[in-house]
């Protein structure tokens, strides 16, 4: 039944104007129902609650930078109702509440917290993608599109500062992403993120021995007292 839903989600998206965001298009809707079943295969779930909420999480996702951003999830909580009651009439209306909730508790900046097991699985499979290989490549793709640095060169893990993630794209590593394993609602969403994060640690440690002039190796310190 979930498969069924997701050949119809994916056929509206693609009827639709394609996204200018790349961070936030049909494959990262995609990714996330991928990461959800791999989670949900250890849980009793609806699949269609999850499918339904993977596929819409962010169908309204406003800038990081702006000021209303942390009321993204809520409106896209009331546009994902909107949609399935004009789109898709055959969807079960007795769902849309929990494919609502779903929507709304998903984001890092609303502060929601998902009070069921397909609204903890759907955020567990959407913070997954700010880690690893995939959430490296969405931090530099998103701060790139906000102008903001790289890094400092001078102090890339802020051992002399404060953390501006505003500033620096390297310091959203230890202002939020390393932070999100220990935010994870599920055991395989906590593992899988644990295993992504070291990722994420292991690239600062090479980019720290970069930095210092060795192109060979990666400074042990660094990862060790990050993953201290």
């Amino acid at each position: 039944m979930s498969e069924h839903w997701q050949q119809r989600f994916e056929a509206w998206f693609s009827a639709q104007p394609p996204s200018s965001d790349a961070a936030h298009d049909l494959a990262h809707f995609r990714r996330v129902w991928r990461s959800a079943q791999r989670i949900m295969a250890q849980q009793q779930a609806d699949g269609r609650v999850v499918v339904a909420a993977c596929y819409f999480h962010d169908i309204v996702s406003l800038p990081k930078n702006h000021p209303e951003r942390h009321l993204s999830s809520a409106l896209a909580a009331e546009r994902t109702r909107a949609i399935l009651s004009a789109d898709f009439p055959d969807f079960p209306a007795a769902l849309h509440d929990a494919v609502a909730h779903a929507v709304h508790a998903h984001s890092f900046s609303a502060g929601v917290a998902p009070r069921t097991i397909e609204a903890k699985i759907v955020q567990d499979a959407d913070r997954l993608e700010s880690l690893g290989a995939i959430g490296l490549a969405r931090v530099f793709y998103v701060s790139g599109m906000l102008g903001r640095e790289l890094f400092d060169s001078a102090d890339p893990l802020a051992e002399r500062r404060s953390l501006d993630d505003s500033r620096y794209a390297v310091d959203h590593f230890q202002q939020k992403l390393l932070k999100l394993p220990a935010t994870m609602q599920t055991a395989g969403g906590r593992e899988l993120a644990q295993r992504n994060a070291d990722f994420l640690v292991d690239y600062l440690a090479k980019l720290c021995a970069e930095l210092n002039g060795d192109y060979a190796s990666s400074d042990t310190s660094v990862a060790a007292r990050l993953r201290d």
